[in-house]
């Protein structure tokens, strides 16, 4: 358990690193690299046929391309899929009440990870209910498989990121909702999207070649949509420069 420089969250946990999306613009991998213990598996390096056979949770483990560990280092196996259990207990040693960002250096509801990691990590949320857990990912329909029978708590806030209005994101009303437009890589066509509680907008920071710098205009669009529904609006300090413009920086949970 860190804090974080991340502005929209007190804390960040990560009972699981890594990822095989391969985002050019991710710097998650960026940080797994620096500070990796092991080789770790490259996804980048993977050949075809070994992709295509990724989402075999079964065959993943067997390869070695996921793993489990009580190692205490922070990426023993690089930016591979790893389930750190020794972590599990750690917000449960906090007992003041923090935002908590679950896993900024992983997707934990992406395809390759196993149900039985993110079941634990939800029972380890619930063991310390004073905290906010912010969870997010690029894969939302697996938010819906595992709340169709089972009513999250309050305290949990289910995040998509999208960089384009036409991503798909969760949307179900029983349960806290939210976007994470970051890095916003277009204009948003807002009525694409309705039914959520919170919009946090960011732009990709680094000097990776061919970032896109998003337009002042693009912002815009974002919030006067936001303000017609109501809905709060955090824009990450990325945009300052863009924004030039006390940054919009709201919080859902101070009206709830």
């Amino acid at each position: 358990m860190n804090k974080t420089k991340i502005e929209w969250c007190d804390m960040t946990w990560n009972p699981v690193t890594g990822c095989l999306y391969g985002c050019e613009y991710c710097y998650a991998r960026k940080i797994a690299r620096r500070f990796a213990s092991g080789e770790g598996w490259e996804y980048s390096k993977v050949k075809n046929e070994v992709r295509e056979k990724i989402l075999d949770k079964g065959k993943l483990k067997e390869a070695g391309i996921i793993h489990e560990t009580d190692n205490k280092m922070y990426y023993p196996f690089g930016f591979d899929p790893t389930f750190h259990k020794q972590r599990l207990d750690e917000p449960a040693k906090i007992k003041k009440s923090q935002n908590i960002f679950v896993c900024s250096m992983a997707d934990l509801f992406g395809e390759w990870v196993p149900d039985e990691w993110i079941e634990r990590v939800f029972e380890a949320c619930m063991v310390a209910p004073q905290h906010k857990y912010l969870f997010l990912t690029k894969n939302p329909d697996r938010y819906d498989a595992f709340f169709r029978c089972w009513e999250a708590p309050e305290n949990f806030w289910f995040g998509t990121t999208i960089n384009h209005s036409e991503r798909d994101y969760y949307r179900a009303g029983m349960n806290n909702t939210f976007l994470s437009i970051e890095p916003i890589q277009s204009d948003f066509n807002c009525d694409c999207w309705t039914d959520t509680d919170w919009v946090i907008i960011g732009a990709e920071t680094g000097s990776r070649k061919g970032k896109i710098i998003p337009k002042k205009e693009w912002i815009e669009n974002i919030v006067n949509y936001c303000k017609e529904k109501n809905a709060p609006v955090f824009m990450k300090n990325s945009l300052k420069d863009i924004w030039q413009e006390p940054l919009i920086q709201e919080f859902p949970w101070r009206d709830k």
